[in-house]
């Protein structure tokens, strides 16, 4: 039996279960609750009050696979012997503590393992499973769900009313979608048209990012306070991420320009012989470019995922907090990339499931039918069809917000756990002074 790390040697008889034949050698007497290996000789002293022999005998040496005998009866078994000054061994050098007897916590035929880990919040304080994480962004949710959906549904609700009223007040007198179904049209007015449609989606896209910044920001806050098991009002939450409001719009700016950099990079070469004349080649071109480029930038975002948590937990700047995210990822590359994408899915789903029906109910009672979903209709969405439609995408967003913040923080997290034992803060910070020294030659976070 090998000896781990902190416990003592189970006995220290020979292997064979016998004593050593030395001539000359005295055998000393043992007490009646420690299992020798030689059943000891009644002393002069002792009561004539005996058991008749042959009711008791001396655990005998096990083999191979056999299972051990069970306890004795009498006082002192199956109770756990104190610790020697110095070491883990017991009374007289016996067997290592803890230790409660054959078949007990911590001996032979017993399963022996850590204790459980604290768990003050929405995730227990160790490495965490694909479904721990999931499950705690989800309990962040369901436990102070009257903050997350204050802060969800009033930054979804803010951000849809802006989209909508650009819409319906602005932006349908810059686009004109007659000029791409006309075939007389010339090259000029098409890029024209196709210029202010991109414009538009741009500002869109950029109210829509908007909101997922600030929501995400104060997201961070709510579930970095309910893994220590602290409820976080709306208004903490807002003082608390306020500071990092700008530096991490910054960030979630900087990224996609990045990627978009980087895949236009790729794609040029094609564009420019697509231009020159050799359209099929040029295509081609572009298409592997970009598809070789698109790689590169999966991967480069990836390694700078968790650089948004960083930077609102550690109080960095956005060069710090995306070097604090490589080196968190570091060697865990395709782990953190399929909880993200994991993450994502779920929560395209739950959003599809929920928008795609009021988008149809939205053509319906509309007037235009179905045939401006698909693209027949040349005329400007009208108000009932941005309102109907706006309404799924605020609770298509009230969903799925708290999702993609809650994951995003608690697999940065479980990194640092990984990583940097991060469990012993949390724990001292939840009050657990004791988290991590409970079991003898392990490390908590390893």
């Amino acid at each position: 039996m090998n000896d781990t790390p902190g416990w003592a040697s189970p006995g220290s008889s020979p292997s064979d279960g016998r004593q050593p034949d030395v001539p000359g050698a005295q055998t000393p007497e043992q007490p009646s609750d420690q299992s020798g290996t030689d059943q000891p000789q009644p002393s002069a002293t002792w009561s004539k009050a005996q058991p008749p022999p042959g009711q008791w005998t001396a655990p005998q040496p096990q083999g191979p696979g056999q299972a051990p005998p069970p306890p004795p009866p009498g006082p002192g078994w199956g109770a756990r012997p104190p610790a020697a000054p110095g070491g883990h061994a017991g009374p007289g050098g016996g067997w290592g503590a803890p230790q409660q007897g054959f078949g007990g916590y911590g001996s032979w035929g017993g399963a022996w393992g850590p204790p459980p880990a604290a768990k003050p919040g929405v995730i227990p304080l160790r490495p965490l499973g694909v479904g721990e994480i999931l499950d705690g962004a989800v309990s962040t949710m369901r436990t102070y769900w009257r903050t997350v959906l204050g802060i969800s549904l009033t930054v979804a609700v803010v951000t849809e009313t802006v989209v909508i009223l650009l819409q319906g007040l602005v932006l349908k007198d810059t686009t004109d979608t007659n000029t791409f179904n006309d075939p007389s049209a010339s090259m000029s007015e098409v890029s024209r048209a196709l210029g202010d449609a991109l414009l538009g989606s741009a500002v869109v896209m950029l109210l829509v990012l908007l909101g997922t910044i600030i929501a995400t920001a104060l997201l961070t806050a709510v579930t970095s306070r309910a893994v220590l098991g602290r409820p976080v009002t709306a208004a903490e939450a807002w003082r608390d991420a306020r500071p990092q409001l700008a530096r991490l719009g910054g960030l979630t700016i900087l990224l996609p320009l990045m990627a978009m950099t980087i895949v236009a990079v790729g794609a040029l070469p094609g564009i420019l012989i697509a231009w020159s004349g050799s359209t099929a080649a040029g295509v081609s071109l572009a298409f592997l470019g970009g598809l070789g480029t698109g790689v590169v930038a999966l991967w480069i975002m990836i390694r700078f995922s968790l650089a948004s948590p960083a930077l609102m937990l550690e109080k960095q700047g956005i060069r710090k907090a995306m070097s604090r995210s490589v080196k968190l990822v570091r060697g865990s590359w395709w782990r953190v990339f399929g909880i993200q994408l994991l993450a994502q899915v779920i929560a395209g789903i739950v959003a599809s499931i929920v928008v795609i029906p009021f988008t149809l109910m939205a053509g319906v009672f509309s007037g235009d039918g179905l045939g401006s979903l698909m693209g027949g209709s040349t005329g400007h969405p009208g108000w009932t069809f941005l309102i109907i439609s706006g309404l799924g995408s605020v609770i298509g967003r009230v969903i799925t917000f708290p999702i993609t913040a809650g994951v995003t923080v608690l697999l940065y997290i479980d990194q640092r756990i990984r990583r940097e034992a991060l469990d012993l803060e949390l724990a001292r910070a939840a009050g657990l002074q004791s988290h991590g020294s409970d079991v003898p030659g392990t490390t908590a976070g390893s």
